[in-house]
């Protein structure tokens, strides 16, 4: 071999030798159309409804989860001022007024703050409400919150396909639908495309393992809530405890609720519901946490 040939032959075994130490690394970054928000009650920046959208936008925020029964003119001049997108609207009555409750004003109370929160998404623009179906406590049994939250929501499925706004259906800390199997149920029941589930990955940490609702539910799936969750400070401090933790640092097994996401083909919101956003740099933190969770 000559001269020429032998440094030729070096470079290329050189490069081909170098190359699977790069080709890795590269590899470990992900790339998703995974779109960050922010739940709007979440945000503890003091001042109005656009200093708040400021500090939101500021922070890196793509979009803003606002909750029903806000003053409509001003959510709608802080999202033009803004330029940040509707995520999703939180139906603000759900806990106080339950559709589970024995009450039938009660129900009929719930159900008008439902269809108000319809109405509010589809004058800002957002595709589904959020919405905890049912309490379940010593007075209201699991049966017959099943039954009544469905004939309440039966109701209000005309009104989300007119308003084209989808209802999606969170699981909380209620009581109420404490597997995906029963969540999948819940929604099949309905037999409707204008119910999905709005997903919340911390909250079923303390009972079950998020990767595994997200391929029950699948398709059902319409938004996302990305919340960390410590089963640790769970058992030290009690269950409400185990949300104060920065993202990352639960136990949340991120890249395998992200592969999860990945195979049933999510894209679209993912939305910081997440202590932490009292000021700015807080809400700078949870955008930063956000970018490593989404590509992990």
């Amino acid at each position: 071999m000559d001269a020429v040939n032998r440094r030729n032959f070096l470079i290329s075994a050189g490069t081909a030798l170098a190359a699977p130490l790069v080709a890795p690394r590269a590899a470990q970054a992900k790339t998703r159309d995974l779109h960050k928000a922010i739940m709007y009650a979440t945000v503890g920046v003091k001042g109005t409804v656009l200093e708040k959208f400021q500090a939101v936008k500021a922070a890196g925020f793509e979009g803003i989860e606002p909750m029903s029964h806000m003053t409509q003119s001003e959510v709608l001049d802080a999202f033009a001022a803004t330029g940040l997108k509707p995520a999703s609207v939180c139906c603000e009555t759900h806990w106080r007024k339950p559709l589970s409750d024995a009450d039938p004003a009660v129900r009929q109370a719930g159900l008008d703050g439902l269809l108000q929160a319809l109405r509010d998404a589809k004058a800002y623009g957002a595709s589904s409400v959020l919405l905890v179906p049912a309490v379940v406590n010593k007075a209201t049994a699991f049966d017959d919150a099943w039954k009544r939250s469905q004939i309440e929501i039966r109701k209000a499925i005309p009104v989300a396909q007119q308003l084209g706004v989808k209802i999606a259906i969170e699981n909380v800390w209620n009581q109420f639908i404490l597997t995906p199997l029963e969540a999948a149920r819940y929604v099949d029941e309905f037999e409707s495309p204008w119910v999905g589930w709005h997903f919340d990955v911390g909250n079923c940490v303390t009972y079950g393992f998020p990767e595994q609702w997200v391929h029950i539910l699948n398709k059902r799936i319409v938004k996302l809530h990305i919340k960390e969750y410590s089963r640790a400070k769970r058992d030290k401090q009690g269950p409400s405890a185990g949300f104060s933790v920065a993202y990352m640092e639960g136990d949340n097994d991120w890249p395998a609720v992200m592969a999860a996401i990945d195979q049933i083909g999510y894209t679209g919101w993912g939305i910081a519901e997440q202590p932490g956003g009292d000021t700015p740099e807080g809400l700078k933190t949870l955008t930063s946490g956000m970018d490593r969770i989404f590509t992990s």
